[in-house]
């Protein structure tokens, strides 16, 4: 939006000597609309920060040039926004956290495959990664517990409640098996938890790498590197939806929900769950930024005492 107003600003000089007052003032008012719209946003995404990290995010900062940063734990600022333009390509490789927050994961039923560049949670900080889930692979084995499925015990992150909520998906999936024997098809045998590795064809550390994603039951249809994406779509729309909304429930985003489709695959991702679920556009037009998070909760209503404090 920044961009689009300010090449409308210049065609206009370029194409008369002067601006009405008017003109001016109409600039003005749209620059000053986004602008609130863009702190909006900004605290909306904190306070999902906060929340999905409660023991590792302690703070906030603002410098003087007026970059935001989170403050970790261990004294680690990471930068919210870095104003760099970037194509969608660019912000899946090097996100800040505007970026990794900028598509809202729909956490409604989907039988279509989704466009192409709409990969809400396929973006990573690593930087935020390695302080809440471990730096390294030596930090991150540290950190590795057993999760009981289908039979054996695989690794999964302990940290930040991963390995229990992974837990408490897979107890209530075996429930629905119970109901339904089909779902077993699409869950087992899974295709492994922690591995540390990079994403093929890239440097970067897989989410397997942190030991907190699971690749449930696979097919060749399941990746979009593998894949049409007529095969992907056949495959996403014969998948359960009761399993995806099981994993949701317990802050996990599905691949099958990302352009880049992966169908197989579930990763623990609290923050891009809470911003779905809170600010999935039933705010929009309310003046109160936190509407619809759930400020009745006292530890909640802090945040957004601290956020709004801050960011004065």
């Amino acid at each position: 939006m920044k961009k689009i107003i300010i090449i409308l600003l210049v065609l206009g000089v370029i194409g008369s000597t002067w601006l009405t007052s008017k003109a001016i003032m109409e600039i003005r008012a749209v620059f000053k609309a986004e602008d609130k719209d863009y702190v909006k946003t900004m605290k909306q995404d904190l306070l999902c920060l906060k929340m999905a990290y409660p023991e590792y995010i302690v703070g906030i900062e603002v410098k003087e040039d007026g970059k935001v940063y989170i403050v970790m734990k261990s004294g680690k600022k990471i930068i919210y926004d870095d104003k760099k333009q970037k194509s969608q390509e660019e912000k899946i490789a090097n996100p800040d956290l505007q970026d990794m927050l900028e598509q809202i994961y729909p956490l409604t039923t989907t039988r279509k495959l989704m466009d192409k560049n709409f990969d809400p949670g396929r973006g990573r900080v690593y930087e935020l990664m390695g302080e809440v889930y471990g730096s390294n692979e030596a930090n991150i084995k540290k950190n590795l517990t057993n999760v009981a499925i289908g039979g054996r015990y695989c690794q999964f992150n302990k940290n930040n409640k991963a390995a229990e909520f992974l837990s408490a998906a897979i107890k209530e999936i075996n429930e629905l098996i119970k109901n339904n024997k089909q779902i077993a098809a699409f869950v087992y045998p899974t295709s492994g938890t922690f591995n540390f590795r990079r994403i093929a064809g890239t440097n970067r550390l897989s989410a397997h790498s942190y030991g907190i994603a699971i690749d449930l039951a696979g097919s060749k249809w399941d990746y979009w590197k593998w894949a049409t994406a007529e095969q992907g779509q056949k495959r996403l729309s014969t998948y359960p939806k009761e399993l995806v909304e099981v994993f949701e429930k317990n802050n996990f985003v599905w691949g099958g929900k990302w352009g880049h489709f992966d169908i197989l695959h579930f990763e623990y991702r609290p923050e891009i769950i809470l911003k779905a679920k809170y600010f999935g556009g039933k705010e929009k037009d309310n003046e109160k930024w936190y509407y619809g998070a759930p400020e009745e909760d006292e530890r909640i209503k802090e945040y957004i005492k601290y956020i709004d404090d801050t960011l004065k």
